[in-house]
């Protein structure tokens, strides 16, 4: 293994399936759905949307850091949340930011959506009070300083960047971080993403595009925790969620030499571009986007021991996905587990959550099961729809691609 490849010493992350990874993991491996009612806002009877996946509030007694003053002005809930899980990571990874350190730690933390939330808030007190915007309200919703903030969090000085590749931004964050190492930039990385994107028009626009989820016209209404399907033949949009993950990367050089654990790499990975469509996915560029991330990792199709799938639950998306995914195995297709059944569709946050999961699962042999399946007969695929199965992991391949036409895919090795 070069001394320059990325190894990831630290993660952490919460979901709509818990504040922290154990309650997470085990709630998965149980294949319960972190789904439910949309109650971030009123919803009348009209409101287009009426389930999300919603992360619990949390106890910041802990954490001094996001104390009520200090996040007073901070009113977007993804600063406290970007905050938390780097901090945890970084807890986890044992690394201590000292002066000396402070100029090669980088950050590519980032977010798809961002605060847009803040600028709501202020439109409407401009409508129906005339009150001019409170003094923060830019800065909350500027994407870039969810990295400053960490980086005042954390006293890194190193480079710093915002991902944004819409749902893949937290794959693209590693894969830059790694980059940023491979250059001799950076010797550690605080990669992530966090998404809190349940605000009213955000919600509405993606009903308005045909994306989310919504129930067959006729139908009587389904439980909320069987509305996310992916690969399902019965399949009807995504369930839009949130949460956060951050992904602390060093080279092994530097883990090596400071005795920090890891026992797991980034063994390879690609981005491409579809330009093809806004939203709809290019099966040519998205296939090429997995066979580029499986070559740069010097193996071939067939060391692949499982996916990671991006699987959105959406006709097209998820039909494009199996047709690149066919392509490149062909009747060896390894089995391909679909988070998204479990947690919703936490935009870019969704893959650096993923990608967690999936290193869970390469240390402790667990797949984790897609939920709510009936077989597409138009994609005959293994999916682990029966739950959680023991299965042993070396190299898993992670897919996430996002609207514009941004594909980041990613492969992970386990070393121990």
């Amino acid at each position: 293994m070069s001394s320059k490849k990325a190894v990831i010493v630290g993660y952490d992350a919460v979901s709509p399936l818990g504040a922290d990874i154990q309650t997470q993991w085990s709630r998965a491996v149980r294949g319960e759905s972190g789904i439910g009612n949309l109650t971030r806002f009123p919803v009348d009877k009209d409101f287009p949307v009426r389930i999300a996946g919603q992360v619990d509030d949390i106890d910041t007694t802990p954490y001094p850091f996001l104390s009520a003053r200090k996040l007073a002005q901070w009113t977007s809930p993804i600063f406290k949340y970007a905050m938390l899980v780097v901090h945890r990571a970084l807890e986890k990874s044992k690394i201590e930011i000292t002066s000396d350190l402070s100029p090669r730690v980088a950050i590519t933390f980032s977010s798809a959506v961002g605060g847009q939330d803040a600028v709501l808030k202020a439109d409407r007190l401009m409508i129906s009070e005339g009150k001019l915007p409170h003094p923060f309200t830019n800065p909350n919703s500027c994407i870039n300083m969810i990295g400053g903030k960490i980086s005042i969090l954390t006293n890194a000085t190193g480079p710093i960047t915002s991902t944004i590749t819409a749902c893949a931004t937290g794959v693209t964050s590693m894969i830059i971080g790694a980059m940023l190492m491979e250059q001799g930039r950076a010797d550690v990385v605080l990669c992530g993403a966090v998404d809190f994107a349940l605000v009213e028009p955000i919600v509405a626009g993606f009903a308005t595009m045909n994306g989310t989820y919504s129930p067959k016209p006729g139908q009587a209404e389904e439980p909320a925790a069987r509305a996310s399907r992916p690969f399902s033949v019965d399949r009807r949009g995504f369930v839009i969620s949130e949460g956060a993950g951050s992904i602390i990367i060093t080279t092994k050089e530097f883990a090596d030499s400071h005795g920090l654990n890891y026992n797991t790499e980034i063994a390879g990975w690609s981005m491409t571009s579809d330009a093809h469509h806004f939203v709809a996915p290019n099966f040519e560029t998205v296939k090429r986007c997995i066979v580029e991330s499986i070559d740069n990792a010097g193996i071939t199709p067939d060391d692949i021991d499982a996916v990671n799938a991006h699987g959105t639950s959406t006709k097209v998306g998820d039909k494009v996905e199996f047709d690149a995914l066919k392509a490149v195995f062909g009747n060896d297709m390894p089995p391909v587990s679909a988070n998204k059944s479990l947690i919703g569709h936490a935009m870019g946050a969704s893959s650096a959550i993923e990608s967690i999961f999936a290193m869970e699962g390469m240390q402790k042999s667990t797949l984790l099961p897609t939920i709510n399946y009936t077989p597409d007969p138009d994609m005959v695929l293994d999916c682990v729809p029966e739950g959680a199965r023991s299965h042993d992991q070396e190299y898993v391949l992670k897919n996430s691609f996002g609207f514009g036409g941004c594909n980041s895919c990613i492969v992970f090795r386990r070393t121990a």
